[in-house]
């Protein structure tokens, strides 16, 4: 296993994404959920300086465009609602239904990088994208 492999990083992220939905499926239980999602943005918050620190790359090698800026600002503000969102679907719904269909942010990953990034996936991806896109419907529709 190389860790220089972007599919490695790709599947642990999907192994963590996993266990995020469980755990706080469980956690959320008893808390309002947008307490929950404070809770959870504080401790990701700590653990990144912890490593930043304990790796020593918190220093930036040279200054950090406005554009930079501005699309890492605008990736938080997504992130933060995303998590709101989800963090409340896991109060209302059970998590082997609302995780698939937060999937569905990988058809919309794709269509968003076609149209803002001219990304062009393969026949094989664009059937793979619609196969998600179709279990995640399939899925919710089961309700």
């Amino acid at each position: 296993m190389s860790f220089e492999s972007w599919q490695v990083w790709a599947v642990l992220s999907a192994v963590f994404a996993a266990l995020t939905a469980i755990f706080a499926k469980i956690g959320v239980e008893n808390i309002n959920s947008d307490l929950a999602t404070f809770i959870r943005t504080v401790v990701v918050l700590f653990s990144f300086l912890v490593l930043l620190l304990a790796t020593g790359q918190f220093a930036q090698s040279g200054p950090i465009s406005g554009r930079t800026w501005t699309f890492l600002i605008l990736s938080g503000l997504g992130t933060g609602a995303s998590w709101l969102c989800y963090f409340r679907a896991l109060k209302l719904g059970p998590a082997s239904l609302v995780a698939p269909v937060d999937k569905l942010s990988v058809v919309l990953v794709a269509i968003f990088g076609v149209l803002v990034l001219g990304e062009r996936p393969s026949p094989a991806g664009w059937l793979g994208i619609a196969m998600i896109g179709a279990g995640a419907a399939l899925i919710a529709s089961g309700t």
